[in-house]
């Protein structure tokens, strides 16, 4: 199966705060970076609503769904996004939205202080889409297709290769039900509230600003550690 091998190369480079928390009660991760560290591409304002607010949400409302008993006491949040297919609407959505968004901001950096893609990663990159700019090209075109909310990601499926694919709502690549499972290696948020303060209806737009501020040499670590599983 390659979920376990999956998840466990995710959380092998996954936030410090992220790989803290595994068992509830869950809390908010700090930012990595202030609020304001990001712009012009993401606004201090969108990032303190995202962070402080929505990201909050899915942290209280997967606590409250534990509290009732949605999942047994002390899963960790490794199981419940593992095995979301088995689990209440409410544990699938916020686990699956506590997951995705500090996966979320680990994957970026301020511009400038992204670093740049190992040369393994490059060379993956290039064996499947051509280029780097011809990658960029597809994940935006994913991004901007994804119906409603939702996510795109760039995965190593189960065939170890690149590729790209994305999920509604807070669904991620190491869900059950995830229609194409992999181990993510970076996510971008194409909800309306990480983007539409600054950019209003153009997700287009706002995914293309986005590169400026990917962690590439933390999506380079997460590629390594794929590999080595």
């Amino acid at each position: 199966m390659i979920r376990p091998i999956a998840f466990a190369a995710a959380l092998a480079a996954a936030p410090t705060a992220l790989l803290a928390q595994q068992d509830g009660p869950f809390t908010l991760p700090d930012l990595p970076y202030a609020t304001d560290a990001l712009a012009p591409a993401i606004s201090a304002e969108t990032m303190e609503l995202h962070h402080g607010k929505h990201h909050q949400s899915y942290v209280t409302n997967l606590n409250a769904a534990m509290e009732r008993g949605d999942a047994p006491e002390g899963t960790t949040l490794e199981d419940l996004v593992a095995e979301a297919g088995t689990y209440p609407a409410a544990i699938r959505n916020n686990a699956g939205g506590h997951w995705n968004h500090s996966f979320f901001w680990d994957s970026m950096a301020p511009q400038g202080e992204g670093g740049e893609m190992s040369p393994e990663l490059m060379e993956a990159i290039t064996a499947v889409y051509g280029s780097d700019e011809a990658f960029r090209d597809a994940f935006e075109a994913a991004g901007a297709a994804q119906f409603g909310s939702g996510w795109v990601w760039l995965i190593v499926n189960e065939e170890d290769e690149l590729e790209i694919t994305s999920t509604p709502n807070q669904d991620n690549p190491l869900m059950d039900v995830a229609e194409t499972p992999g181990t993510p290696l970076l996510g971008n948020d194409v909800w309306e509230h990480a983007y539409y303060l600054t950019y209003e209806n153009r997700r287009p737009e706002y995914l293309s600003s986005w590169w400026d501020v990917v962690n590439w040499s933390e999506v380079s670590d997460r590629y390594a550690a794929a590999l080595e599983e």
